[in-house]
């Protein structure tokens, strides 16, 4: 059963709102389901042991250092007190009337899933808009009649489950995205909704929807996960307007519901660093680290730190690790063979796309890339091969559909060649 996806055709994607700061450090708020690269503030103050590899200490919430401001300290045991965690998916009676009025549940689950998101984006009815910066539970966001990723997926979680769906948080990967440089990297996250039907039909609601040749892999987030995201959320707006205590508050909440979300301690790190407690920033990279060795917020974020520290052998090691990883990522050399088809290289980019197809042979997206670039070439039987392929391996319906309408115009070309 391909995977199917239910997108709000009012709301048009455009990567949500990035905010650039100097240096390659990454911090990551979902409101805007985009990175904001972190704050180059840092002296030359060279302390601490040089570190080659993630300690196996692992930190914990609960010891977590407290954040010293201007003489006041703040303590993890102040977060849940002073930043509670509100009721995301409450409705009221109107939200309740609204379900019954135009999903209801005599029809099939499929059909109430279509009216249900029909009349959320309908101009006529709720016409609920995209904004980055709204954030709020469902019943604020029905209301307000705006919402980010996060907020959506809160309401309409909330009136999906209403209309007796089967509706979860949905955590979407999305292809990292590098600097002409190479070096530094944009991770974006992006949240939005998995309904699935008795039937076994599995579909995607969105409002700001991504292309598919963005998505990399999805997973189902607890209802508490999407909770600590909406305290990562205002800890990052509030780190953006340098309200540090507001931030750091609101990170510790987010870790003591979900700890084992590695981004989060990236975040946590980028607070500690903004505030000056370096060894506390450090401890928070190596603890996400320790949850994904491979995390590149992390390791980017440790590069940056190591380098204004002034310790050159941390900085060499951590930039090398970071290269090294890179070197390994299909999408880093996917981004190559699109710069190089860019600039009509397409020798050039054949080579970075058979390189990513190595590494990895299943991606519906790479092994489509790579038919286009043959098609490119002339190669009208590698093209259609590749493509062939990417048909045969992808999981959404709007993309098997793109693939074979490329792949026809390969069959067309090649039949006038002769």
């Amino acid at each position: 059963m391909a995977f199917r996806s239910l997108m709000a055709e009012t709301a048009t994607y455009n990567g949500g709102e990035r905010r650039w700061w100097s240096g390659a450090a990454c911090l990551q708020r979902l409101s805007a389901c985009a990175v904001l690269p972190g704050f180059r503030i840092l002296p030359l103050v060279p302390f601490m042991v040089a570190c080659a590899a993630i300690p196996s200490e692992q930190l914990t919430v609960a010891d977590l250092a407290p954040l010293v401001l201007e003489g006041r300290v703040i303590t993890v045991e102040d977060a849940e007190r002073i930043a509670p965690t509100p009721e995301l998916l409450t409705l009221d009676n109107d939200m309740r009337d609204f379900v019954a009025t135009y999903a209801g549940k005599r029809s099939s689950q499929r059909q109430r899933l279509v009216n249900l998101h029909q009349s959320v984006k309908s101009p006529a009815i709720l016409d609920m808009q995209y904004d980055p910066f709204a954030e709020g539970g469902a019943e604020e966001t029905f209301h307000r009649g705006s919402a980010n990723c996060l907020s959506y997926a809160n309401m309409f979680v909330a009136l999906a489950r209403e209309a007796g769906l089967d509706a979860s948080y949905q955590w979407v990967e999305v292809r990292p995205q590098w600097s002409r440089m190479g070096e530094r990297v944009a991770v974006r996250l992006h949240v939005n909704v998995l309904v699935k039907t008795r039937a076994g039909d599995r579909f995607m609601v969105d409002i700001d929807p991504l292309s598919s040749n963005e998505i990399t892999g999805s997973r189902v987030l607890s209802d508490q996960d999407a909770a600590a995201l909406y305290h990562s959320n205002i800890a990052m707006g509030a780190l953006a307007e340098e309200q540090l205590d507001m931030a750091w508050i609101q990170a510790v909440r987010a870790l003591q519901l979900s700890p084992g979300t590695g981004h989060l301690w990236v975040n946590l790190g980028a607070i500690y660093r903004v505030a000056e407690q370096y060894e506390d920033a450090e401890r928070s990279y190596f603890r996400a680290l320790q949850i994904n060795q491979f995390d590149r917020s992390a390791t980017n974020n440790l590069v940056v730190l190591y380098e204004y520290l002034g310790r050159e052998e941390d900085h060499a090691y951590w930039s090398d690790r970071s290269r090294r990883y890179r070197d390994r990522n299909p999408y880093y050399h996917s981004w190559l063979g699109d710069l190089a088809g860019e600039a009509d290289d397409w020798p050039l980019a054949l080579g970075h796309y058979q390189r990513a197809v190595k590494l990895m042979p299943e991606d519906s997206r790479l092994l489509y890339g790579l038919g286009i670039i043959y098609h490119q070439l002339g190669d009208f039987d590698a093209a259609t091969e590749q493509i062939s392929l990417a048909i045969e391996r992808a999981s959404l319906n709007r993309e098997i559909e793109e693939y074979e309408i490329r792949l026809e115009s390969v069959r067309e070309d090649q039949l006038a060649s002769f």
